[in-house]
């Protein structure tokens, strides 16, 4: 079994870091299931592929909940749903604080800033409150804007994209087979269909999920292949971080070396694709962080996530300095 195992990262070496050919839904479940002593040599592949095909740069980004709370979606990791007895209030952002926001970002040398409401999809208000947004944001710092508004309606995909919404992210966040043990209010079908619309319209997508939600390794090597099938330009890497009052808030917190195996592995899937460290990185990998951005990471979240603490801004900066990882610098898309 060792023997094939090993074999696995000699093809992988030929087919992804050579040729710039992702792993099959196979091949990325006999990456997950090497043992525990193959780590280092499965996360310097996928560094090496990394540097190949997506080179050293590391593209920072600052996410802001503009609605936060009573969503209507049972989603059962998120403490923002309104079926859930979380503690998490409904609250609206003013434009002045998004705005406060988006230039502190920007200040950190990111590059992105994303707009994030917890919703199913945006209503007029909404779409109205994130227009303001967008515009006064643009007015007053060089960033791009990224939203994530839930599913969208045709109608709503070109109002976006005549804001000048560079990205927009809406995760599939498992496995098609795993889904509807997760969500029950809406199907990965109608996810999916807001991600085909997005890409039409020449919007960025950006596309991942959370791992640790009690699926299997077969179900994770599944949902790596069904999103490099999807071909994101983006896909965040979320770990569970489970939350008082969720269905998954007994959960455990994934393992540490189950979570850089499946890093690597979904950097050995998406060759090519920028891969987000996320949520929930703090509690799952703690010091290890690092071997996270030395086994295929090439853009990360800074700041406090949604309804979640992540780490001061700084110490991320400071650890891709130590690494000597340059910060991608704002491109001339918009």
């Amino acid at each position: 079994m060792t023997g094939l195992l090993v074999d696995v990262l000699e093809t992988a070496r030929e087919q992804v870091l050579e040729r710039g050919v992702g792993l099959t839904e196979e091949q990325a479940l006999q990456c997950l299931q090497l043992p525990d002593d193959r780590l280092p040599d499965l996360l310097q592949l996928a560094h090496e592929v990394r540097m190949k095909h997506c080179g050293p740069e590391v593209e920072v980004e600052g996410i802001i909940s503009l609605k936060t709370g009573g969503c209507p979606e049972d989603c059962h990791f998120c403490s923002q749903s309104g079926l859930f007895p979380s503690p998490v209030r409904a609250a609206w952002l003013d434009i002045p604080s998004l705005v406060k926001a988006a230039v502190e970002t920007a200040a950190t040398g990111a590059t992105e800033f994303c707009i994030v409401a917890a919703v199913r999809g945006p209503d007029p208000k909404l779409m109205a409150q994130v227009r303001a947004g967008v515009a006064a944001i643009r007015e007053a710092v060089d960033i791009h804007v990224a939203c994530s508004l839930g599913m969208l309606s045709q109608d709503q995909v070109d109002d976006l994209t005549a804001m000048g919404v560079h990205r927009y992210n809406h995760n599939l966040e498992t496995a098609r087979s795993h889904f509807p043990n997760v969500v029950t209010t809406h199907t990965w079908e109608e996810r999916f269909e807001t991600l085909r619309m997005v890409r039409e319209a020449g919007m960025e997508v950006c596309c991942g999920g959370i791992l640790g939600m009690g699926e299997t390794l077969e179900q994770r090597a599944e949902f790596a292949a069904q999103l490099a099938a999807l071909e994101p330009d983006e896909v965040p890497l979320n770990f569970l971080n489970p939350r008082p009052g969720t269905p998954f808030g007994d959960l455990p917190v994934m393992e540490a070396n189950d979570a850089l195996k499946a890093i690597a592995v979904f950097r050995l899937a998406l060759p090519r694709t920028i891969l987000r460290f996320a949520g929930g990185r703090e509690i799952t990998l703690g010091d290890l962080a690092k071997d996270g951005m030395l086994g295929g990471i090439n853009a990360v979240i800074v700041g406090n996530y949604l309804t979640t603490l992540g780490r001061p801004a700084t110490e991320d900066l400071d650890m891709l300095r130590d690494l000597k990882m340059p910060l991608k610098g704002l491109s001339q898309t918009l």
